[in-house]
């Protein structure tokens, strides 16, 4: 994706000449696109889809016609006031905005790739779990997403001089925790490698998606596309997923060293006890 360029200080947000560098979550995997041979593509929308996708065509209304008819400056503002730019976030306490960077876009396209995904992976998930529990998972994984950038960015750039103040923008963080629970939920499904004719299951798509998104992370140059938030949704949408299993495996632990300390106990009392004769005990029937 292209991504548009601007710079400013962090200090200041008040219009000018000087603009900032807007860095985009790109919208879909840079692994082979493709597209799942069983998916519902003449179904409607489901209603948390539906509404997401309504939400994030609007926003980017706004974003359009603040382009069109205000100067480059304002439109730098609103994405540092609205956009996902950790040093805003830990020192000016802007903790909304690893929500509402999620509706921000960069273009077009970045939009359109955004939601086709949402629609083509989302609304299978939505119907299998619900609207309601969607809901929760693309808001835990997105806002899980922001945060881990917020902190790796934070990280790497503590006084607020480069990465730190580079607005994040768009779904593909909460799109990736999709993926992933694809990934999970249909394992074995048949999806076709574009422009190739090869039919590959969802869960060796979305590892080599994640496996290149990793290792785009090394790399040295930048393109504007935050790796990272990426990194970050699919990691809490797993362990949002894999979360009762960890809990059933710390309940589970937890009784089994309660047996093992009441075994260990019993056994001392019978060591301790084992040469008492049996009519010294206090134990005993009366009439």
């Amino acid at each position: 994706m292209q991504a548009a360029h601007y710079r400013s200080r962090p200090e200041a947000l008040t219009p000018g000449q000087s603009a900032l560098t807007l860095e985009t979550v790109s919208p879909v995997p840079r692994y082979p696109r493709s597209f799942g041979s069983r998916m519902s593509w003449g179904g409607m929308l489901t209603p948390a889809v539906r509404n997401i996708v309504i939400v994030c065509t609007g926003v980017f209304l706004v974003q359009t016609l603040m382009e069109l008819f205000f100067p480059p400056s304002y439109t730098a503002i609103f994405n540092h006031v609205f956009g996902l730019a950790p040093w805003f976030v830990t020192h000016r306490l802007f903790l909304w905005q690893p929500v509402t960077y999620l509706f921000l876009h960069g273009g077009i396209l970045h939009l359109l790739f955004n939601m086709l995904f949402l629609w083509m992976f989302g609304s299978d998930l939505e119907r299998t779990w619900g609207t309601h529990r969607f809901y929760v998972y693309f808001f835990v994984t997105g806002i899980g997403a922001g945060c881990t950038t917020v902190l790796v960015k934070t990280l790497l750039d503590p006084h607020g001089t480069g990465v730190s103040v580079t607005p994040t923008i768009g779904a593909s963080g909460a799109i990736y925790g999709i993926l992933l629970a694809s990934a999970i939920v249909f394992p074995d499904r048949q999806i076709w490698l574009i422009p190739f004719p090869v039919q590959i299951p969802m869960k060796i798509y979305v590892a080599g998606a994640i496996a290149i998104e990793f290792f785009s992370t090394l790399g040295v140059g930048g393109d504007n596309v935050s790796h990272v938030t990426h990194l970050g949704g699919a990691l809490v949408g797993y362990l949002y997923l894999r979360r009762g299993l960890f809990l059933y495996r710390v309940r589970n632990d937890y009784l089994d060293w309660k047996r093992r300390r009441a075994k260990r106990k019993f056994e001392v009392y019978m060591r301790d006890h084992k040469n008492e004769p049996p009519g010294s005990s206090d134990d005993r029937w009366v009439n």
